[in-house]
């Protein structure tokens, strides 16, 4: 087993990450020997992590909350997506230099690919927040060709920063705003953490669907509910959803080509293998 490859997801806290359930899949779909396992790792702990997994024997490892800072400043080399984005999610070594990529923009786009064909010609992009996940979003309509980006957030001057970081067609706005920028928008983009499990009511939708055109698709990074107050409210509407569990799944599959060396499927079984996994951790059997 000396040819075993190892890799890691770190963050903290780190035990309720899906990744290992993912990576573990794929390993056993393909027949590879290898492991991936799951690290918690404190913040005043992750530089000096960074720098050693080589010598423990990882290939490399995947990088979440609250670690994509450090782990961007810990990257000896970025590629292009890391760096305009501003964080690290995927970690590697190429002949012991420590690189650092990020791939949740891609895996936001291979998910509307794949649930919303055509998604990118949808027209105008709103989307709701300005933290790193919302970065991530404007990365992947810029690339995919969108020359308007409305970003909408409570605190404003946040909302600026994006667009002094990704440039012409990214425009801020209040949150208060939010229904007059949905009047032509093709696409909604929930960022925020309104909506996830535990929130209910009005506070949980962080904007009313029913301001939207009827072709305009909807869709939440949030994956924990499935279907969010947002995505009820927009299928209520009649438009088309994406829930947010595909950017997990698509975001992981660059990593494990790097680390294993064999490019996986994202397949229906996987996804159905994790929304029973979400089912079992919501009523508390494991």
């Amino acid at each position: 087993m000396a040819d075993m490859k190892k890799a890691f997801v770190c963050g903290h806290p780190i035990a309720h990450s899906r990744s290992p359930k993912i990576h573990g899949y794929w390993l056993r779909k393909y027949g590879i020997a290898g492991s991936y396992e799951a690290i918690d790792v404190a913040p005043e702990d992750a530089a000096e992590f960074f720098a050693t997994f080589g010598e423990r024997g990882f290939a490399g490892g995947n990088v979440t909350i609250p670690h994509k800072e450090a782990a961007f400043a810990a990257a000896a080399r970025r590629d292009e997506a890391a760096e305009r984005i501003g964080a690290v999610n995927t970690l590697w070594l190429e002949n012991g230099v420590l690189c650092g990529g990020n791939t949740d923009a891609e895996g936001f786009a291979a998910n509307l690919d794949e649930r919303a064909p055509g998604w990118a010609k949808a027209g105008p992009a709103v989307v709701l927040g300005a933290g790193g996940a919302a970065r991530a979003v404007i990365q992947a309509l810029k690339e995919r060709g969108f020359t308007d980006i409305r970003v909408a957030n409570r605190t404003v001057e946040r909302a600026i920063e994006l667009g002094d970081r990704f440039g012409p067609g990214v425009s801020a706005h209040p949150a208060t705003a939010t229904g007059e920028l949905l009047a032509d928008a093709g696409l909604l983009v929930n960022t925020t953490a309104l909506g996830m499990a535990g929130k209910s009511g009005s506070e949980a939708l962080p904007a009313n669907p029913e301001a939207l055109p009827r072709h305009a698709i909807v869709t939440d990074i949030v994956y924990v509910p499935l279907e969010t107050p947002l995505l009820k409210a927009a299928r209520e509407c009649g438009l088309k959803t994406v829930d947010g569990l595909g950017m997990l799944l698509h975001q992981a599959a660059p990593g494990f080509e790097r680390w294993f060396g064999r490019r996986p499927e994202v397949t229906e079984e996987l996804r159905e293998m994790i929304i029973a996994d979400m089912a079992k951790a919501s009523t508390g059997k494991s």
